[in-house]
């Protein structure tokens, strides 16, 4: 079954949403599409004739299983594209987003999966999120924020939350990326900032919002 554009993003946001307590709601996936809840209220409807999404009185909506297909499949599309334009068009990691977002509803089976076998079929996209494979599964890493991180513990970049153009320009200032190897020497009280040496370089100091949005593995 082939889906709009529209639809395509509904199902997307719904799944990311659901993804904090299991539902997803009518305001919720308004703020998070920029549109308003009537507009919500007429796609879930629709979303909700073709069998892709349930509705609880009290809680909102969440995806059938069928729908949950479609979102990984949308999802996949996304991320190959993103790892695609880093690898190998030279996109910076704050501009393969939006290209994305766009190429992600092209939907050919037989052009994703040839895609994925270009690449090498990888497991993660620029920004660390997991690309899920042909049959939607997709690998799952511990991860903890760095401002978690114990003084003096080793640890390696593997995701960045928020992806928004502001704060990649920031983590590329600080030349920080997907894989960066760390250190947290310091935690400052008044603000809850952080001092962090990264291999060779000077001790930089990162803020409590920024480190909330960098997720690292133990080194």
């Amino acid at each position: 079954m082939n889906f709009s554009i529209s639809e395509e993003n509904y199902i997307k946001a719904i799944f990311h949403l659901q993804q904090q307590d299991g539902f997803a709601t009518t305001n919720e996936v308004a703020n998070e599409l920029s549109t308003k809840p009537a507009s919500v209220t007429d796609m879930m409807k629709k979303l909700k004739v073709k069998k892709l999404l349930h509705y609880e009185p009290y809680q909102g909506f969440r995806l059938s299983t069928e729908g949950n297909k479609v979102a990984l499949d949308v999802i996949r599309r996304h991320r190959l594209w993103e790892y695609f334009l880093s690898e190998k068009l030279n996109f910076t990691w704050d501009e393969v987003h939006e290209v994305a977002e766009d190429l992600e509803h092209v939907s050919s089976k037989k052009l994703i999966d040839r895609l994925d076998e270009f690449l090498g079929f990888p497991k993660f996209d620029p920004h660390g999120d997991p690309i899920p494979d042909i049959n939607g599964n997709f690998t799952v890493t511990r991860v903890i924020s760095l401002q978690d991180m114990a003084i003096n513990t080793k640890a390696v970049v593997s995701n960045i939350k928020d992806q928004s153009t502001e704060i990649l320009e920031v983590l590329q200032h600080k030349n920080i990326c997907i894989g960066t190897r760390l250190e947290v020497k310091k935690r400052f009280g008044f603000d809850n900032s952080l001092e962090v040496k990264i291999g060779r370089q000077p001790v930089i100091t990162i803020s409590e919002q920024l480190a909330k949005n960098i997720f690292v593995t133990h080194d």
